[in-house]
């Protein structure tokens, strides 16, 4: 990763930390999805990914967020765990999209426009992945090293990586879109682990009200540690 795209990550999180809405807010309450079987997932278990597939998405999003002087790697910050708590719940069976036919391409302004709901992109996704990297590299993603990891997601974004009926760049955009959120969501729904994401950024979290601190701050930097709702 670029110190560029690390600047890309900042600005993202300070233009819509505030306004973030989780993928699901009860998926962490609601029964897993059928499917193959869990897999240990650090500081919890994993409920929707097995083991190959949280191989992939570990090491995928430390390249998304990768350690360095200002953050963890994404997986130390719990995106991993955030995105296996949202794929298993609602959010990851579409229960909000519309996944009727037809099905075309559209426009980025369209919204969803795929048969599949998340869950089941990212279990088709990752094996063809998989392949790819095997034909290609010989080995899993994740065994391969960092510049080869780039390379492959950046073949996802710009289409050069097929996934037969599966376009490589939704999946792509999905993926990042739930690192994202990962990264700036509540630490309830185990991403964001120790507020990083929002200390990052200077997001002062679910903090109640400001009518208290209005005259002392309405003309400097609202430097307080970050809330989250279990807090």
């Amino acid at each position: 990763m670029h110190p560029d795209r690390r600047t890309v990550l900042k600005a993202l999180g300070a233009v819509g930390a505030s306004g973030l809405v989780v993928a699901d807010a009860t998926a962490a309450a609601d029964a897993p999805a059928a499917a193959a079987p869990p897999a240990a997932g650090g500081a919890s278990s994993y409920v929707f990914f097995n083991s190959a597939e949280s191989a992939w998405v570990e090491a995928a999003v430390s390249r998304i967020v990768p350690a360095d002087e200002l953050s963890p790697s994404g997986f130390d910050l719990g995106i991993a765990t955030y995105i296996d708590r949202q794929l298993a719940g609602a959010y990851g069976q579409g229960a909000k999209m519309y996944l009727q036919g037809p099905w075309p391409e559209g426009t980025p302004q369209q919204g969803w426009q795929m048969r599949m709901a998340p869950a089941a992109c990212y279990r088709v996704a990752i094996p063809r992945i998989d392949a790819h990297c095997h034909t290609t590299f010989g080995a899993t993603f994740r065994a391969l090293d960092e510049a080869n990891q780039d390379a492959v997601l950046a073949g996802l974004d710009n289409r050069s990586i097929d996934l037969v009926d599966l376009p490589s760049h939704q999946f792509f955009k999905l993926f990042l879109t739930n690192v994202m959120e990962g990264l700036f969501s509540d630490p309830i729904y185990g991403g964001n682990r120790g507020k990083l994401g929002w200390k990052m950024v200077g997001f002062p979290g679910v903090y109640g009200n400001y009518v208290d601190v209005i005259d002392r701050y309405f003309d400097r930097p609202f430097d307080v540690a970050p809330l989250g709702i279990a807090d």
